[in-house]
């Protein structure tokens, strides 16, 4: 089914008539869905490893993209059925599998922090000039 066909039998698609009668309105339309569900999007995928909603944000992006363009249904469709996957199979496992994704996940979260500047930001705060707390992308802030 065409978008023009999944818009039409959609309740709600009625702005989209209107969009969809001048060329120039549609596309500019569509690239704004792009930008805004990208842009959505690359957020999720930046939180996902951090406490909070980034795999919430992940589908949101995808479903404000699905909404124009079908590939991003399909990303959408695969994603949520692997996350399910993965979810299901963490459930599964024993105490020591959780704790190994977890020790993961912090220290990806604790690596970032790092080659942030995020502990160096944090200990000049409290006075704390220790070299290696300075991030190796960043470098010394003096």
């Amino acid at each position: 089914m065409s978008t023009e066909q999944r818009e039409d039998t959609d309740k709600g698609a009625e702005h989209r008539h209107w969009f969809r009668r001048n060329p120039a309105l549609n596309m500019t339309y569509r690239i704004g869905v792009g930008v805004v569900g990208g842009l959505v999007l690359v957020a999720g995928v930046l939180m996902i490893p951090y406490p909070g909603p980034g795999w919430l944000v992940v589908f949101a992006g995808l479903a404000i993209l699905a909404t124009e363009f079908e590939w991003a249904g399909r990303v959408l469709r695969f994603a949520k059925r692997y996350y399910d996957a993965w979810v299901a199979w963490l459930r599964r496992q024993n105490l020591l599998v959780k704790g190994l994704v977890l020790a993961g996940t912090g220290l990806v979260v604790i690596l970032t922090c790092w080659l942030l500047g995020v502990f160096a930001l944090v200990g000049g705060w409290f006075g704390l000039e220790w070299t290696w707390l300075q991030s190796p992308i960043f470098g010394s802030r003096g």
